[in-house]
């Protein structure tokens, strides 16, 4: 079994898009990322068959949701389907917490995240 209790500096690494770094942490079926977006940083859409669920802790950013556009700000929850294209522009500096579920194994190593499908911007 894994260690109970996880720091944050033995999380995994990801700096998938300039001015975004995201620190996940794997259990056996799900996974939970922190993330940390600077000012006008986007995570391109993208697509993955997870379900994804959050809260924004800090900052606010612009969603594109399927077809919808969110404004979401600190304290709001979001929830997406797996399969469903979305993407995030930081309107602010941004940190937000995400769960996954099954477990993203694009998530595992350091710089690994992108095996999933990209969708043009």
């Amino acid at each position: 079994m894994e260690p109970y209790l996880v720091n944050l500096d033995e999380c995994v690494r990801l700096e998938p898009f300039p001015g975004v770094v995201m620190r996940a942490m794997a259990a056996e079926r799900m996974t939970l990322s922190l993330v940390e977006m600077e000012p006008g940083s986007l995570i391109a859409q993208h697509a993955h068959p997870h379900e994804q669920i959050g809260f924004m802790i800090e900052g606010e950013a612009e969603f594109v949701i399927g077809d919808q556009t969110f404004r979401v700000k600190a304290g709001q929850m979001w929830r997406i389907p797996g399969g469903l294209r979305h993407k995030i522009q930081a309107l602010s500096r941004v940190v937000a917490l995400d769960a996954f579920c099954p477990r993203r194994e694009d998530m595992t190593q350091p710089n690994s995240w992108g095996r999933i499908s990209l969708a043009d911007q």
